[in-house]
C-alpha cells in the first residue's frame, strides 16, 4: 500500500497542503519522498501552431507501506538514463501469468522502462516509435493480475501515463485548475473551488508534453492547455488502441429445463472451493512481519457473515499456526437506538443491557467466533470488540467526511464510519472467560469480503429481478452489479481503511476469480429456481441444503463443507445496519441525502 501525489504545472513545483501530507504518511508510514523534474517542453504560446518552449515543473511524492519482499522499496522509483519516473500504489500478484516473487514495485517499473526504451535500430519516425511504445507500455500493463493505481512517467518520449485497475480496488483522484495545474492523488487535495474527481476505470490516461499550448491573459497570468487521452478497456482489444478488459462478459447463457439442485457435491461448489482458496493464499501467504512484538499478520473484517468468516475459515487452512488471526468487529453507541432500548427496559423493568453487545454484527460476529473455534480449535482467533462511542464517533466525523470525498450521502458516510473505525483495529480481547484487556491489532493486512453479494447474487433485489423477470432479469441485474465495481465505492472504502497504515485485500475481487464467476451459469452460483432435493431418502446435509436461503447458496453450501452450519444459514445485512452507523443523528435522514 502506497500513497501517491503528482502534480503538473507551468509555473512553479506544487505540492500537497500539510493536511494531504499527513494523510499519505498514514498510508505509508515506512518511507516518504518527494522527486521533481523540470523539462523545456515545445508549446504553442497562442494556439495557432507556433511552437515556442516553455518551462514545465513535475512533482512526484510517495509513501510506502512495506508489504512485499524482504525490503521497503522507497518510492517515487527513478531511472536515471530516462528521468522516468514511477509512483506505484498496488500489488502485482502476477505479471503475463507468472506469479512475481518479491518487491512488485521493481519489477513493474523494470518492465515500464524497458517496454518505453528508444529502438535506436528502427528506422522510423519519432511518432511511430512513440505509438508502438505505448502499446509495449499498455501491453504491460495490461498483465499485471492485482489491484493498482499508478503514476508513470515516460522520459524516453515526454508522456504522462497515469490510472486504476478496471475493478477500481485503489484510490486515485485528480483535479484541474483554472490555470491548468494538474494535482492527481490518492487522497483529496482540492478545495471547494476546486474539486477533485474520482479517475475513472474505463482505461488508462495519457498526456503528450509534447502537445501542450500555454495561453498569455493581459493580466500577465498564463493558463496551461493539454489533452489527457485514454486507451479503454475493451472486452475485445485492439492492440494498437485499447486495452483486454481481464474480466469477460457474463454468461448470459438460459437454462433449458429446471436447473438440477445444488448439493454439497455439485462441481460448482468444489471449484469455487478451489478458486477461493487459490486467490486468498495469494493475498496472505508470505507476508512480511516487520519489527517485533505480535506475529500476527492478518485480520479479518468480521461481521460473522457468510463473505467473511469463510474467508477466515480458509485462511486457517493456508497460514500457520503459530499465527493468530485477529476478528476486527465493531459497534457503535447510536443514540436513537440507545434511547429506544432504554424506554423499553424502563416499561419493562428489565436490564437494558450492553448496547455494543446488542448490535446485530456484534450478535453475530460472536456466534461466527463460537463456530471458528469450535471447527478450528487449535488456532488462535482474537475477537476483537471495537466499540464506538457516539462522542468518538462525533470527534472523528469531520475527517472521515474529508478523507470519503467526493463521496458525500449520508449512506457513505455511514459505510465509512463503520470501515474507518473497524480497520483502526483498536479495541478490547478477552483475556479469560471474565477478563477484558485493551488491544490494538499488528496486522498490516485486512481481508475483506466485498464483491461476494454482487457477483453470487447476495442483495435482495436479486430475488426480486428473478421474481419479475425469471432467469434473464436476474442476470441482467448481477451484469449491472458487476459492470459498476470499478465505479461505485471501492476508492472511498481505500481512502479510509488506508488511512490506519493497513491494507485491505478483496480474495472475492481476484480477476480470474471474478472470470470464473462471471463464465458460470447463475444457476450454478445461486440457488433461484433451481429443483429441490427428491432423492427417496434425504439425510440431514441434504434436509440442512434444502433449508438454505437461494442467496448465495453455492458459497452457503461451501460453509456447509467448511463445517459452519451456523454460517451457512447467515441472513445477509449491511453494513451501516448491522453495526448501527446508519441515521446516527436523525431518524428521517435517507442514505442518499448529501452531508
Amino acid at each position: 500500500m502506497c500513497g501517491i501525489f503528482f502534480s503538473l504545472s507551468a509555473s512553479q513545483h506544487v505540492y500537497p497542503t500539510e493536511k494531504t501530507v499527513a494523510w499519505l504518511q498514514n498510508r505509508g508510514p515506512d518511507n516518504y519522498q518527494t522527486h521533481q523534474v523540470q523539462l523545456n517542453c515545445p508549446a504553442d504560446p497562442q494556439g495557432v501552431g507556433e511552437l515556442a518552449t516553455t518551462t514545465v515543473y513535475l512533482t512526484f511524492i510517495s509513501t510506502v507501506l512495506g508489504l512485499r519482499g524482504d525490503h521497503v522499496t522507497s518510492q517515487p522509483l527513478v531511472d536515471a538514463d530516462s528521468r522516468s519516473v514511477l509512483c506505484w500504489n498496488g500489488e502485482a500478484w502476477k505479471v503475463r501469468g507468472e506469479t512475481v516473487e518479491g518487491n512488485d514495485t521493481e519489477l513493474v517499473f523494470r518492465r515500464l522502462i524497458e517496454a518505453s526504451k528508444l529502438r535506436n535500430g528502427d528506422n522510423e519516425s519519432e511518432v511511430d516509435q512513440a505509438t508502438k511504445t505505448i502499446v509495449r507500455l499498455t501491453n504491460i500493463i495490461n498483465n499485471i493480475t492485482g489491484p493498482f493505481s499508478f503514476v508513470f512517467y515516460d522520459g524516453f518520449h515526454g508522456r504522462i501515463f497515469f490510472g486504476r485497475d478496471c475493478l477500481g480496488r485503489r484510490s486515485l483522484l485528480h483535479s484541474r485548475d483554472e490555470i491548468g495545474t494538474l494535482k492527481i492523488c490518492s487522497t483529496c487535495d482540492g478545495t471547494p473551488s476546486v474539486p477533485f474527481e474520482e479517475v475513472e476505470t474505463d482505461g488508462i490516461y495519457t498526456i503528450d508534453l509534447s502537445r501542450l499550448s500555454l495561453q498569455t491573459h493581459p493580466t500577465d497570468s498564463s493558463t496551461l492547455s493539454y489533452q489527457v487521452e485514454v486507451i479503454p478497456w475493451s472486452s475485445e482489444a485492439n492492440p494498437t488502441s485499447s486495452l483486454k478488459n481481464p474480466i469477460p462478459p457474463m454468461n448470459q447463457a438460459l437454462p433449458s429445463s429446471q436447473p438440477p439442485a445444488l448439493r454439497i457435491s455439485s462441481p460448482c461448489v468444489e471449484r469455487l472451493e478451489y478458486e477461493l482458496r487459490r486467490s486468498l493464499d495469494t493475498r496472505i501467504r508470505n507476508v512480511p512481519r516487520l519489527g517485533v512484538g505480535s506475529n500476527t499478520k492478518i485480520a479479518v473484517l468480521f461481521s460473522g457473515g457468510l463473505d467473511c468468516t469463510i474467508l477466515a475459515r480458509l485462511a486457517h487452512d493456508i497460514l500457520p499456526l503459530d499465527q493468530p488471526i485477529d476478528l476486527l468487529n465493531v459497534s457503535f453507541e447510536n443514540p436513537r437506538v440507545a434511547a429506544a432500548l432504554k424506554a423499553k427496559s424502563e416499561k419493562d423493568n428489565t436490564h437494558m443491557g450492553s448496547i455494543y453487545e446488542s448490535c446485530p454484527d456484534r450478535i453475530t460476529g460472536r456466534a461466527g467466533y463460537g463456530e471458528l473455534q469450535r471447527v478450528c480449535p487449535d488456532r488462535l482467533w482474537r475477537f476483537v470488540a471495537v466499540d464506538v462511542p457516539y462522542a468518538e464517533f462525533v470527534s472523528h466525523r469531520e475527517e472521515v467526511i474529508q478523507l470519503m470525498k467526493p463521496h458525500n450521502t449520508e449512506m457513505d458516510l455511514s459505510i465509512a464510519c463503520a470501515l474507518y473505525f473497524a480497520s483502526r483495529g483498536q479495541g478490547t480481547i478477552h483475556t479469560t472467560h471474565d477478563h477484558t484487556a485493551a488491544y490494538t491489532t499488528t496486522a498490516r493486512v485486512l481481508l475483506s469480503g466485498l464483491g461476494a453479494d454482487e457477483l453470487f447474487a447476495g442483495y435482495g433485489r436479486h430475488g426480486v429481478s428473478f421474481t419479475r423477470n425469471g432467469f434473464q432479469g436476474l442476470i441482467n441485474e448481477i451484469d449491472l452489479d458487476v459492470g459498476r465495481l470499478g465505479k461505485r465505492n471501492l476508492g472511498r472504502d481505500d481512502r479510509v481503511i488506508s488511512n490506519w497504515g493497513r491494507e485491505a485485500r478483496f480474495p472475492y475481487l481476484d480477476e480470474e476469480f471474478v472470470s470464473w464467476t462471471t463464465q458460470t451459469p447463475v444457476w450454478e452460483r445461486c440457488g433461484f429456481g433451481t429443483a429441490e432435493i427428491v432423492d427417496t431418502e434425504i439425510n440431514e446435509l441434504d434436509q440442512l441444503t434444502e433449508s438454505l436461503d437461494p442467496e448465495k447458496k453455492s458459497l452457503r453450501l461451501l460453509a456447509l463443507k467448511l463445517g459452519m452450519v451456523q454460517t451457512a444459514r447467515e441472513k445477509k445485512r449491511a453494513i451501516q445496519f448491522g453495526s448501527r452507523t446508519a441515521k446516527m443523528e436523525s431518524g428521517k435522514s435517507k442514505g442518499t441525502q448529501l452531508i
